[in-house]
């Protein structure tokens, strides 16, 4: 039986590989505002950003520094054994694969939605099994009793791409805030810009903080909302209509719903207007989005805020 992803990811360390590291966050000054809100019945955590540190503060497909994406892009070269599949150019083995990177990532960012309004989301799966479809031209081969169909390899080879171009490291107090809310009695999930690898890169960025609770115990599968399941990034209004439709299920209003992000424009203001409650969380100055007008407008601001996770305990009413 071929490996699962989380699996796959537990063999990357027996390895021993070097991996980028998430630089030393820079605070922010910043007041916390942690009355406890009423009536919460489910926490939605942002990812990237918020639950993880991550480079350059967000998930992204282009690096500000192109030089890692030549690296990222040379590692999984290599890893996976292209070079003799590709189309080469003169030069290193990333110079031959950018610019196919490149064109299939922009050609699948510009595939229109079912809903005016909303913003295409980026497979990063489907943007390798483009990359991989197009080897095959040169006989490429991969191992399926180790890794899958072409789909699983793809996701595989996305997740090693990805943890090669962005640091990730689960933000300081993240472990003890999920573990109060569930001392609370509150359920949790994620609302997040995120892919099919998402889950097993914050779980296992969360296990090296502290010990985690088992998934199911931790998430259910209605509140978790990815924008790789729609193929929908935010601010798209469906994204958290489709949230709140998954706690509307479970019994639970949008006004029970508490969603927590860094991002104060692109993540909480869509959630405010349906329906949810907000916690704007400002740790460091990398990844916040905390616009002044936004932040003063009563119809806007964030109902609190914090400026380390550990706060929540304080807002779903544990604390103080």
């Amino acid at each position: 039986m071929s490996l699962s992803l989380a699996e796959y990811s537990d063999t990357l360390d027996e390895r021993r590989l070097i991996w980028p590291r998430v630089p030393a966050a820079v605070p922010v000054k910043a007041s916390p505002s942690i009355k406890p809100l009423a009536d919460i019945k489910l926490v939605l955590w942002d990812v990237y950003g918020t639950l993880l540190r991550i480079s350059e503060g967000r998930f992204l497909t282009f690096p500000e520094e192109e030089a890692r994406l030549q690296i990222a892009l040379d590692k999984t070269i290599h890893e996976f054994n292209m070079w003799k599949h590709m189309y080469r150019k003169p030069g290193p083995p990333w110079q031959s694969m950018i610019g196919l990177y490149r064109n299939i990532v922009d050609r699948l960012s510009m595939v229109g939605t079912q809903r005016k309004g909303d913003f295409t989301d980026v497979n990063m799966a489907d943007v390798w099994q483009a990359i991989i479809e197009r080897l095959f031209e040169k006989e490429y081969q991969f191992d399926e009793a180790l890794y899958g169909d072409l789909h699983a390899f793809s996701e595989k080879v996305a997740y090693f791409f990805h943890a090669n171009l962005q640091a990730t490291e689960a933000r300081k107090s993240a472990v003890q805030a999920m573990t109060d809310v569930s001392a609370a009695g509150i359920l949790q999930g994620l609302l997040a810009d995120g892919q099919s690898f998402t889950l097993v890169q914050l779980l296992r960025a969360l296990a090296q903080q502290a010990t985690l609770p088992p998934l199911y115990e931790l998430f259910r599968p209605e509140t978790l909302v990815l924008s790789s399941q729609l193929g929908i990034r935010k601010p798209s209004r469906t994204l958290y209509e489709h949230a709140v439709l998954q706690a509307r299920s479970l019994g639970i209003p949008a006004s029970g719903i508490l969603h927590v992000s860094c991002r104060l424009k692109t993540d909480l203001v869509p959630a405010k207007a349906a329906g949810m409650k907000t916690a704007l969380l400002v740790a460091e100055k990398c990844g916040i989005e905390v616009p002044a007008e936004l932040l003063k407008d009563p119809a806007t601001r964030p109902d609190r805020l914090m400026t380390d996770l550990s706060q929540m305990a304080a807002i779903i009413g544990l604390s103080g």
